[in-house]
C-alpha cells in the first residue's frame, strides 16, 4: 500500500519524519501529492521541531506573539523556507572567515571561538546545524565548528551528536590541535615553554579521549595556555 492510499492524518505522521527536501520532492509528483505535502499542518510541524525556541512563547501564554511567530497569512511552507533561506545565509556569514582559509592553515584559538560566538547569536538550531554545517563537503574545521556549538552551547548529548556525524558521514575527518602552555618552575628556573600536539578525529572528541582537547579548545588562550592553533591536517607534518 502506498503512502497516498493510507488516511491523511496517517500519511501526514509518516510524512513529518522526512526531511523538509524530500517532503518537497514528493509534492511535485501529483496533484495529490502537492495536496498533502504542501499542508500547513504538517509544515508547521516542521518549522516548530526545527526552531522550538520560536514558539516559547505560545507555551506561557504570553500575549507578545506576533505575526512573523505564528504566520498564518504567508503559510507555514513559505514561513520554512524563507527562514531556512535567511538562516543559510546568516550562518554563511558567521562563518566566512574559516571558509576561505586553506584547509591546512592553521586558525588562531581566538578566531575559531568567535566564529561560535557569532554562530550563538543566531540561536541555530541542532537541525539547522546539521544542515548548514555538518555537510561532508565543507572544510573539517566548519564541522568542527558545527560539533562545537552543538555540545557547548546547545548541550546535546555526546550520543545524538555522534549520530549526527555517522549520518552525514564526516565522523572520521580529522583535526590537529596544538596548543602552547607556559613552562612550568623548576628549583627556580623556568623551562621552556611546552608544546602540545594532538590529533583526533570528530568521533574522538566526543569521547573521553578527546575530552581534554575539546577543553582546550572551548578556553583558548587562557591562564597557563599562551596560544591554541587547530587546523584540518598538522601542517608541520612531513609524512
Amino acid at each position: 500500500m502506498g503512502l497516498l492510499h493510507l488516511p491523511l492524518d496517517v500519511a501526514l505522521k509518516i510524512a513529518s519524519s522526512l526531511q523538509a527536501s524530500d517532503i518537497c520532492a514528493l509534492g511535485c509528483c501529483s496533484r495529490l501529492c502537492r495536496e498533502i505535502f504542501d499542508s500547513d499542518c504538517l509544515w508547521e510541524s516542521l518549522a516548530r521541531e526545527r526552531w522550538p525556541y520560536i514558539y516559547a512563547s505560545s507555551s506561557t501564554g504570553s500575549s507578545s506573539s506576533t505575526p512573523a511567530k505564528f504566520p498564518i497569512s504567508m503559510g507555514w511552507k513559505s514561513f520554512y523556507i524563507l527562514r531556512h533561506i535567511e538562516i543559510l545565509g546568516r550562518a554563511q556569514a558567521a562563518v566566512k572567515f574559516i571558509e576561505q582559509c586553506p584547509p591546512s592553515t592553521p586558525i588562531e584559538g581566538g578566531d575559531y571561538l568567535r566564529t561560535i560566538l557569532g554562530l550563538r547569536d543566531l540561536k541555530l538550531s541542532f537541525i539547522d546545524v546539521q544542515m548548514v554545517l555538518f555537510k561532508p563537503q565543507l572544510n573539517g574545521l566548519l564541522n568542527l565548528v558545527g560539533l562545537h556549538y552543538c555540545t557547548n552551547l546547545l548541550e546535546i548529548p555526546a550520543y545524538r551528536v555522534m549520530e549526527a556525524l555517522q549520518r552525514c558521514k564526516i565522523s572520521e575527518k580529522h583535526i590537529c590541535v596544538k596548543w602552547w602552555k607556559l613552562g612550568r618552575w623548576f628549583y627556580g628556573f623556568r623551562m621552556r615553554d611546552e608544546q602540545h600536539t594532538r590529533r583526533v578525529s570528530l568521533a574522538e572528541l566526543l569521547t573521553a579521549e578527546g575530552e581534554d582537547v575539546l577543553g582546550v579548545l572551548s578556553r583558548g588562550p587562557v591562564h597557563e595556555v599562551l596560544r591554541v592553533q587547530v587546523s584540518v591536517s598538522d601542517p608541520f607534518d612531513s609524512h
